[in-house]
């Protein structure tokens, strides 16, 4: 089962060369501001929401999103440009030519595929692993092995949820000091 997150702040402390981020357990809200039940909605039985409420289809009502009190958060380590790329994308920054994350979101784009969703599924001796989760146009769901820093900046680009399988969850739940 996958839990939907949120990035939150995005420049937390520089630690030289590396940034770190922090991601937050949401779940989808009503429009008078109350929570959903958990699990009620997400992608694959999942619990909670994140960044975006994702691709809707024509008609779809909005979802929106809030974070669950006393909800479980992590932090991960990225390089400097993924958290340059990941903040400028946050602020609507507009550049000149495209960067690595842009070239990706248009080859997935130019291909007829759609990036639906982004899933941190593992985590090993300190280190997150992730999929970018595309449908391909032959309808069919492909999980392509990212870095997770690498998937959120794609991700936000694409404005879709992050979700994060509940055994990585409890991992760097009992990972952290």
């Amino acid at each position: 089962m996958a839990v939907r997150m949120e990035l939150s702040k995005i420049l937390i402390r520089e630690l030289e060369d590396y940034q770190l981020i922090e991601l937050r357990e949401v779940v989808p809200s009503t429009d008078d501001g109350a929570e959903s039940t958990p699990g009620a909605s997400g992608t694959g039985g999942g619990t909670g929401a994140g960044i975006s409420g994702g691709a809707a289809g024509a008609g779809a009502k909005k979802v929106t999103y809030a974070q669950v009190e006393g909800g479980r958060s992590f932090p991960i380590v990225i390089g400097l440009p993924e958290a340059q790329a990941i903040e400028r994308r946050l602020k609507g920054i507009q550049i000149k030519r495209p960067q690595t994350h842009d070239l990706l979101a248009s080859v997935i784009e130019n291909l007829g595929a759609k990036l639906e969703s982004i899933t941190i599924n593992d985590l090993s001796d300190h280190t997150f692993f992730a999929t970018l989760d595309v449908r391909d146009r032959g309808g069919n769901l492909v999980r392509i092995d990212s870095r997770p820093s690498d998937a959120i900046a794609l991700g936000i680009a694409g404005n879709v949820p992050i979700f994060v399988e509940e055994r990585v969850l409890d991992s760097a739940q009992n990972d952290q000091p």
